[in-house]
């Protein structure tokens, strides 16, 4: 899949489906967006949320100044219907901020799918003032135990799929890596595994629709939300491993001459 498709599927998935990140987090024994936001609590200034969805960090970030961004017209208006704003709408690759503006960037399951996403990178290096920090979480695909394997070979052979397309797959395990790269430093990289309850055939139908696969059908998603219903149990846990990185933008230091 190329990058316009990609975009026009993203588009097309988050019409359909706005606040379903946030739907399947609430799953989880705890806030993976209050772990996310902890890094920012106390920070003065502007605050960023990229491509923040139904803005579910907003009330982390209740005593921030806060701003949701998002593309998605649907996000935003479920958003909105939560309360939950100030709200613009622009493309995580063209940020409406003046450069050095924000204090913080706020970055929600969002860098492994937007593109381009080193224009992404650079968008963020530019609003952010100097020393000012960034906050990913981002999927693990690392610290499975043998029984959440098991889960998700379950969810994934009803889905008749084999993993997810992601455009950017080194925006998972190796972030830290490529925010380096970008010119970050970065402050810690943290794996977490939370737990989702899948007790009953409602939590179940989650699954398909939160997860990005181009390749299904309508079909195929109601067909893997009646197997996955009959899977679905009292006590039923499925694990999510996620990452969260936290970056700093370098504070340049003044060059010294030589007399």
């Amino acid at each position: 899949m190329d990058e316009q498709d990609w975009r026009l599927f993203i588009a097309a998935y988050h019409h359909a489906h706005p606040g379903i990140t946030e739907q399947l987090f609430t799953l989880a024994d705890t806030s993976p967006y209050a772990w996310l936001a902890e890094p920012l609590y106390g920070i003065e200034g502007p605050v960023l949320d990229l491509a923040c969805g139904s803005a579910p960090t907003r009330a982390e970030l209740s005593d921030a100044d806060w701003v949701g961004i998002d593309l998605s017209a649907a996000e935003l208006a479920e958003a909105a219907r939560r309360g939950r704003g100030p709200l613009v709408r622009a493309g995580a690759d063209a940020l409406p901020a003046a450069s050095a503006s924000v204090a913080a960037v706020c970055a929600a399951m969002c860098l492994p799918v937007v593109t381009p996403l080193p224009q992404v990178l650079e968008e963020i290096r530019r609003v952010l003032r100097p020393g000012g920090t960034l906050a990913a979480l981002v999927p693990s695909r690392t610290g499975l135990s043998p029984s959440g394997i098991r889960g998700w070979l379950r969810v994934m052979t009803a889905l008749r799929a084999v993993r997810q397309p992601w455009p950017n797959p080194r925006a998972r395990d190796g972030l830290a890596a490529l925010l380096r790269d970008a010119g970050f430093r970065v402050r810690s990289d943290e794996r977490r595994v939370f737990t989702l309850a899948i007790d009953s055939a409602e939590s179940a139908a989650l699954l398909p629709d939160a997860l990005y696969l181009p390749g299904l059908t309508p079909r195929r998603a109601e067909a893997a939300k009646r197997s996955l219903a009959r899977w679905a149990a009292s006590g039923r846990r499925l694990e999510l491993p996620l990452r969260r990185v936290v970056a700093d933008l370098p504070i340049e230091q003044p060059s010294q001459e030589l007399i």
